[in-house]
């Protein structure tokens, strides 16, 4: 089992990921169709037509956002059966 100390040199080292995944992008374009992804999967932007599309990414966000929950639940209940109790 890990001591205090070390569970949080490990988030402080998650964050320092996290924040590093959030600085990469890729951005992909057909016609006239823009979308701009960030490293930790999130949609930074979708524009149509030169025109940001600002709704229609906060609900691909709050989807994703959603079935990495689910998934992540799912994950935790196959591997407590596992017999990896408390991951």
């Amino acid at each position: 089992m890990m001591n205090p100390k070390e569970i949080f040199k490990l988030r402080k080292e998650q964050s320092k990921l996290q924040k590093q995944m959030e600085q990469i992008f890729s951005t992909a374009e057909k016609r006239d169709i823009k979308v701009v992804v960030r490293g930790d999967r999130k949609i930074e932007a979708i524009y149509i037509e030169d025109e940001e599309q600002k709704e229609l990414k906060d609900l691909i966000n709050s989807a994703m956002k959603d079935v990495n929950k689910r998934v992540e639940k799912q994950l935790r209940g196959q591997l407590s059966e596992l017999g990896f109790p408390g991951l």
